[in-house]
């Protein structure tokens, strides 16, 4: 193994657990290696801080496996880890059956996704180290999982960044592509072919629990962004009057009705419209919600696009927070990685103030449980998601 030595003035981010070296902190490489080999990584004063994989063309050019310097990086170090994962998912979500099962950086296999729909797996191989030890997973996850089929969703543009094609199809069985789940007692038929990133979006598992408490018998609920209507299904399966699901794509809607006819929900109705418009629309008609959700894509894909990001969020918010019947809720949350919690937060009072309203909040949280966190890492402080209590100021 090639032997990475590192700059002697550089932020001490891998002491702390950091699963990154980047190439402006390497001082010099000992050794001959190919991209996406093994390589050992020391300090200045050639003390072992890590082991993982190198690969020159990437920002990252290390990506760390593991810190102790006893472990052997096999096949065996791989099935130990992708066990790993699956045990702390089993302990805290007790019974499952769909989540996602290996995260990447936050369970010590950077480059490696990969989420579980009931006996269905789909994965997306990120890097170029992870690419070269595909065999490796492919052996450990039938081990661990026992799945009827295993589904490749490499269609992705950060595997260019890598060298690596695009591709997706199924690497392991076949089975019908579109996946039925079951998570918080709502059942979901999941697209793991054509939907986005894998099919569904785990990370707000609690986040879709957490709006049981604001929903009563009466209560009239309008969901924005619903994509195949996470939050709506919730809603109806809480108890909820009516609920309205706005969502711009046709695609997305259908599946949405299609979610809500297999749970026996009929108190939906479904709206194909831009959320930005739906929600001016609504303000200018005086419309109102007994709670109000709003959850839409990442508007921020890098930092010099916060600026506008943020304006977008506002422009929803402030609308979406109008609509709110005095004494309601107003459910808000962003995947912006580059819109921090304290800019969101910040927004969400500026969009309070314009809209006259005091906001009381009730509940804070970030992404659920299979999707943890490194301390070390901010990048994976992604998802922010808040439930305020509306009132009007006077």
């Amino acid at each position: 193994m090639a032997n990475v030595f590192l700059k002697r003035k550089r932020k001490k981010r891998l002491e702390l657990g950091h699963p990154w070296v980047f190439q402006s902190e390497v001082d010099y490489i000992e050794g001959d290696f190919e991209p996406g080999d093994f390589v050992n990584v020391y300090n200045h004063q050639r003390h072992f801080l890590a082991k993982g994989y190198i690969n020159p063309k990437s920002q990252m050019i290390v990506r760390v496996l593991t810190q102790n310097p006893n472990d052997e990086l096999n096949a065996q170090f791989f099935m130990n880890r992708i066990r790993q994962a699956w045990a702390y998912r089993e302990r805290m979500i007790p019974g499952v059956r769909s989540c996602r099962a290996i995260y990447g950086e936050a369970d010590f296999l950077p480059g490696l996704i990969v989420d579980k729909y009931e006996d269905v797996l789909v994965v997306q191989i990120l890097s170029l180290g992870m690419e070269k030890r595909k065999e490796w997973i492919l052996q450990a996850l039938l081990a661990v999982f026992q799945p009827k089929a295993i589904y490749l969703r490499n269609d992705v543009h950060v595997r260019e960044l890598e060298g690596l094609k695009q591709e997706k199809g199924f690497w392991y069985g076949t089975c019908d592509t579109n996946v039925q789940i079951e998570e918080n007692g709502v059942k979901y038929v999941v697209d793991i072919e054509n939907g986005q990133k894998t099919g569904f979006f785990f990370d707000q598992r609690q986040n879709r629990a957490a709006i049981k408490p604001l929903i009563t018998s009466e209560s009239t609920v309008l969901d924005c962004f619903t994509h195949t209507g996470s939050f709506m299904l919730n809603a109806c399966l809480y108890g909820a009057k009516r609920v309205t699901a706005v969502d711009i794509s046709e695609h997305a809607i259908e599946t949405a009705k299609r979610n809500a006819e297999l749970n026996g929900f009929t108190n939906v109705d479904f709206v194909v419209a831009n959320a930005f418009d739906y929600l001016r629309e609504c303000v200018q008609k005086e419309k109102k919600w007994d709670v109000v959700i709003i959850d839409p894509p990442a508007f921020a894909k890098s930092a010099h696009a916060v600026p506008k990001a943020l304006a977008g969020y506002k422009d929803i918010n402030l609308n979406g927070l109008k609509l709110v019947k005095d004494g309601g809720f107003f459910v808000t949350a962003s995947c912006s990685y580059h819109v921090h919690p304290d800019m969101f937060q910040a927004m969400v009072a500026e969009a309070a103030f314009d809209a006259k309203k005091i906001l009381r909040q009730i509940h804070w949280s970030g992404a659920g449980y299979d999707h943890p966190k490194l301390l070390a890492a901010d990048e994976g402080d992604y998802l922010k998601f808040a439930i305020y209590e509306v009132h009007s100021r006077k």
